[in-house]
């Protein structure tokens, strides 16, 4: 099973190929979409619905570099 997962500038992970995701106590979670939340504010979590773009969410280089400034 291989599985590659691409961080998207300021937007969700994106997961390519053939993955199950399971909870905490183990149990598969159906597969709405490819894409997970990043940004913590998905009302679908762990998928992405979108929320990163509304709530101004930067990943981790855009937010280091603003406060470097």
């Amino acid at each position: 099973m291989s599985v590659t997962i691409t961080i998207r500038e300021n937007g969700p992970y994106l997961v390519d190929g053939e993955f199950r995701l399971v909870d905490a106590a183990g149990n598969e979670v159906p597969l709405k979409k490819k894409t997970l939340c990043r940004c913590g504010g998905s009302t679908t979590k762990p998928f992405c619905d979108g929320t990163h773009s509304k709530i101004g969410f930067q990943g981790a280089i855009a937010a280091v570099e603003q406060t470097d400034k």
